[in-house]
């Protein structure tokens, strides 16, 4: 692979050279690839999108009076049970998913119920179901060969399907596979150093993803760097944006829409050197849809059409201010902002490592800080660190 290092805007086709040890390590997306089995995996948003609207057309959604539903169970198949909702003569199956909500819903532990024999899990079903408090639930079934039971919510709960989500995303992607900006991540080599936007869509690369209980969608701008600053090196420091984004329609999980900047993909999916993480999550609550409609849809569009002016402006104004020229004002800079005294000597000496010299701009001390974030075990600790980087950038804009 020929190495070839540009400005933004021309020819990428022989990848480009990226310092991955700037910037935090987000492992969100590689969570997901590594989950998902082939059949929850799509090439392309077209297919997602035929896979979950049909679902959603196979479905329907009503409130029934939660007294109203009968469980029945039989002693010939203890491990059977159906619920026989108002005005249907079949009983209809819960998924497992579906078994859980109506439990909790009711008060019932679903782990204790589904070792019991249906006929006895049934009893304590239908005594919740008799005695429920809120009186009304809301169910979503689905018709795939057979009718199953795919959501029990409140009556309050505020759908987004998952096809919407997918469509907000194809109006500023397309198909997600190149035919606009936004596509497929590409990888890393790691032995070069070289970030290759240009990989294949297969089941092994791609982040588009559906189940049965939700969605989850992660694409980029790679073909399309952007520099803002330089390395230690002298060459350029380039980014590109991301954005992923989630949601299910029966109640497993919020909506939610993050989008960053980043430096990088691996072949497991995990982000690298990760700038200006910004993220929005809406509830299922009642009024979720007008919230998806007005904030999260338009969001995303603001994002994928909005100039890197803001963000390059934000690095050199950190590059540029300088904070510390001695040992002794690193010191005071880091301790007055919370880093212990281990912590600071660390971050010194990360910056110290691998830029040349110390410490002297927010900028590397944010980098140094980030860096120092990695290497923490702890989700929680890392988190906090990188907030605490992400506060000092915040100041000055």
């Amino acid at each position: 692979m020929n190495t070839q290092i540009i400005d933004a805007g021309r020819d990428i086709s022989g990848g480009y050279k990226v310092d991955v040890s700037r910037g935090a390590n987000v492992d969100r997306v590689s969570s997901e690839w590594f989950l998902r089995p082939d059949d929850e995996r799509y090439l392309s948003l077209d297919d997602l999108f035929a896979s979950v609207k049909g679902r959603a057309e196979r479905s329907r959604t009503r409130t029934v009076e939660s007294a109203a539903i009968r469980v029945e169970a039989h002693r010939e198949n203890p491990e059977k049970l159906g619920l026989v909702l108002p005005g249907a003569d079949e009983p209809i199956a819960p998924t497992h998913w579906s078994f859980g909500q109506i439990s909790s819903l009711v008060g019932a532990p679903a782990a204790y119920l589904r070792q019991l024999p249906a006929p006895l899990a049934g009893i304590n079903l239908q005594y919740g179901l008799t005695n429920h408090r809120a009186e009304q639930i809301k169910t979503m079934e689905v018709a795939n060969g057979r009718t199953e039971l795919r959501a029990v919510t409140g009556p309050d709960y505020g759908r987004i399907y998952d096809h919407e989500l997918v469509s907000a995303v194809q109006r500023i992607a397309g198909n997600g596979t190149g035919d606009t900006r936004w596509k497929v991540p590409g990888v890393l080599d790691w032995s070069t150093g070289i970030y290759n936007p240009r990989v294949d869509v297969t089941k092994e690369t791609t982040t588009l993803y559906a189940s049965d209980r939700d969605v989850f969608l992660f694409l980029v701008d790679d073909l399309n760097p952007i520099e803002a600053g330089l390395l230690s090196d002298g060459s350029p420091d380039l980014y590109f944006r991301g954005f992923y984004c989630w949601n299910s329609e029966v109640g497993a999980k919020t909506l939610g829409i993050a989008s960053f900047y980043l430096r990088a993909v691996c072949q497991n999916r995990n982000l690298w050197g990760v700038e200006d993480f910004q993220e929005i999550t809406i509830r299922h609550s009642k009024y979720a849809a007008s919230r998806f409609a007005h904030e999260a849809a338009p969001a995303l569009s603001r994002f994928a059409e909005s100039s890197p002016a803001p963000f390059i402006d934000g690095i050199r104004a950190a590059q540029e201010k300088i904070v510390a020229r001695s040992d002794e004002d690193r010191q005071d800079f880091l301790r007055k902002r919370g880093f212990s005294k281990a912590e600071t000597g660390r971050i010194v000496e990360t910056v110290l490592a691998e830029e040349g010299r110390p410490p002297e701009s927010v900028f590397d001390f944010v980098q140094g800080i980030t860096a120092v974030a990695r290497s923490k075990s702890q989700q929680d600790a890392r988190l906090v660190m990188e907030g605490k980087a992400k506060a000092l950038l915040e100041v000055l804009n």
